[in-house]
C-alpha cells in the first residue's frame, strides 16, 4: 500500500557521494525527509525520496559537504506528461484495457470434472440444449437453474456444483455407484437386480431368463420355485401376494408386499464375432507436411508453405487455448498440425491376426461380464471361416442374479357384480396377476 501511495505522488532516485553521506542520511531523518532502498556502492550511495524531501536537500547539501544527483524519475507524475506526447500509445492503451475488460464478460471455456460414465461430449451436447455454450455472456449463466437441470437429466448424477472463475465454466459432479446389471451385451438381456415398484398392491417378482435355480434367498414375499427347478422367462420367482389364513386353512385375504431376494440361475449365454477377410490397410510413406494453426473460436487459420499434394493423408492437430491468468481463457488458440501421407492397401486376415484381435475381444467380453457380477462355470470358444469372414462362436455356462419387479394386478368386486381391474405401473414391463 505504501509503495502504490509513493508511486501516487512520485520519487526520485538519487545518487549521494562526497564528503559524509551518513552525515546526510543523519539530517534527512532529523528533517523528516523519508529515504528509502538505500544501497552503498563503495564511492556514492543511491536511495530513494519524495519529490518534495528532494526540495528541501539543498540547505543539507551545502552542510554535509555532499553532492546530490537524480538517477530516475519515477511515479505518476512523471509518467503522464511523457504518454501526453504519445497520444496514440495512449489511446492503445485504453483501448486494450477495454477489450479486455469487455472480453472477461464471456465464457470461454468449459470445464467438466468427475464425469466417469457420461463422456464430455453427451455432456456438451446437453449444455448446447440448454443454451450453455463457449462465448455466452457470464451474466446469462443461471447457476442454480443449471445445477438442477443436470440433476434432472442425468440420474446417474448425485452432487453437482457449478461456478464461473474468471472467463471459465467449471461444472463438478458426482457419479453414483452404477449398478452392475444392466443390459447382457450378448443376449441383450437385462441382469438380475431388484427394483422397487411403487404400486399399492405390490409387486412380483419375476425370471429374466430361461435357467436352472441354483441360489435363493427370500427377504420378502412368498417363493415360487425352489432351488433346482427350471425356470422360463416370465415365470413368477417370488409372489408379493401373502395370503392370510382363515382357521379352516382358506384363504381370508391376501396381504401385499414389494418381492424381494436373491435369485441365481445357471444358464447357456451365446455370443459371436464377426470380422471380414478382408480390410484396407494403411500404410504411411514417411512423408510428411507441418503447418501452424491460428484459431478464434471455431475458425481456423492455417499458415503453411506451398499445398498438400498428397492423395491421402491424416491430419493430426494440436491446439492450445490462450490465456492470461490461470482463470482468464481468451477465445484463441494456437497450435500445430502435421499431414501425413499414406497409401491404401488391400490385405487379408491371416489365421493368426484373427485370433489375435478375437482374443482381445474375448477378454474384454469376459471382463465386462465379471464386472456385471456373472460367474462364468463354462466356456467353449471356435473360430471358423469362409469365403467372406472369420466367425468367432463362445458359449458360455453362467451363473446370474436374475429377477425384476412386476406390478400387481388386483381385481375387485364391485357392487353390480362386474369386475374392475385396478393396476398402478411405475417404471416397469408386462404384468403379472395374482389371484
Amino acid at each position: 500500500m505504501l509503495q502504490f501511495i509513493q508511486y501516487l505522488k512520485g520519487y526520485v532516485r538519487i545518487r549521494v557521494w562526497g564528503y559524509s553521506p551518513e552525515r546526510f542520511m543523519n539530517l534527512c531523518s532529523n528533517h523528516d525527509i523519508l529515504l528509502w532502498d538505500i544501497e552503498n556502492h563503495g564511492e556514492y550511495d543511491t536511495m530513494c525520496i519524495t519529490v518534495k524531501g528532494f526540495k528541501k536537500l539543498k540547505g543539507i547539501v551545502r552542510k554535509t559537504g555532499t553532492k546530490v544527483a537524480i538517477q530516475e524519475r519515477c511515479g505518476l507524475p512523471f509518467f503522464v506528461p511523457r504518454m501526453k506526447k504519445r497520444k496514440i500509445f495512449l489511446i492503445g492503451l485504453f483501448g486494450s484495457l477495454a477489450f479486455w475488460m469487455w472480453m472477461s464478460t464471456f465464457i470461454w471455456a468449459v470445464d467438466i470434472v468427475g464425469n466417469y460414465s457420461i463422456s464430455e461430449d453427451i455432456f456438451m451436447d446437453f449444455l448446447k440444449t440448454h443454451d450453455i455454450y463457449v462465448g455466452m455472456k457470464r451474466s446469462k449463466v443461471d447457476i442454480e437453474e443449471l445445477e438442477k437441470k443436470i440433476r434432472q437429466d442425468f440420474e446417474i448424477v448425485t452432487w453437482t456444483s457449478a461456478r464461473i472463475d474468471g472467463t471459465r465454466l467449471v461444472i463438478q459432479v458426482r457419479e453414483n455407484e452404477v449398478d452392475t446389471g444392466g443390459k447382457d451385451m450378448g443376449s441383450g438381456a437385462e441382469q438380475a437386480g431388484t427394483k422397487t415398484v411403487e404400486n399399492k398392491f405390490g409387486s412380483d417378482l419375476v425370471a429374466e431368463e430361461d435357467g436352472v435355480i441354483v441360489s435363493m434367498v427370500t427377504r420378502q414375499g412368498v417363493p415360487q420355485v425352489s432351488v433346482g427347478m427350471e425356470v422360463k422367462k416370465g415365470d413368477i420367482l417370488v409372489s408379493g401376494s401373502v395370503p392370510v389364513y382363515n382357521e379352516d386353512a382358506t384363504v381370508k385375504f391376501y396381504q401385499y408386499y414389494e418381492a424381494d431376494a436373491d435369485v441365481y440361475i445357471r444358464r447357456q449365454l451365446r455370443k459371436k464375432e464377426e470380422l471380414p477377410l478382408h480390410y484396407e490397410k494403411k500404410e504411411y510413406t514417411g512423408e510428411e507436411k507441418e503447418e501452424m494453426v491460428l484459431s478464434i473460436m471455431d475458425k481456423d487459420l492455417v499458415l503453411r508453405l506451398g499445398k498438400i499434394k498428397y492423395e491421402n493423408y491424416d491430419k493430426i492437430t494440436d491446439k492450445k487455448q490462450v490465456k492470461l491468468l490461470e482463470n482468464f481463457y481468451l477465445p484463441f488458440y494456437y497450435g500445430k498440425s502435421v499431414n501425413r501421407e499414406y497409401i491404401v492397401t488391400d490385405n487379408i486376415y491371416t489365421e493368426k491376426e484373427a485370433k489375435m484381435i478375437f482374443s482381445e475381444k474375448l477378454i474384454k467380453y469376459i471382463e465386462s461380464l465379471e464386472e456385471k457380477g456373472v460367474q462364468i462355470m463354462k466356456k467353449n470358444v471356435t473360430i471358423n471361416k469362409n469365403q467372406k469372414k472369420w466367425q468367432m462362436d463362445m458359449d458360455f455356462q453362467v451363473v446370474e442374479k436374475t429377477g425384476k419387479n412386476i406390478a400387481i394386478i388386483v381385481k375387485e368386486e364391485i357392487e353390480d357384480g362386474s369386475m374392475e381391474e385396478e393396476a398402478s405401473v411405475h417404471g416397469t414391463e408386462g404384468h403379472a396377476a395374482a389371484e
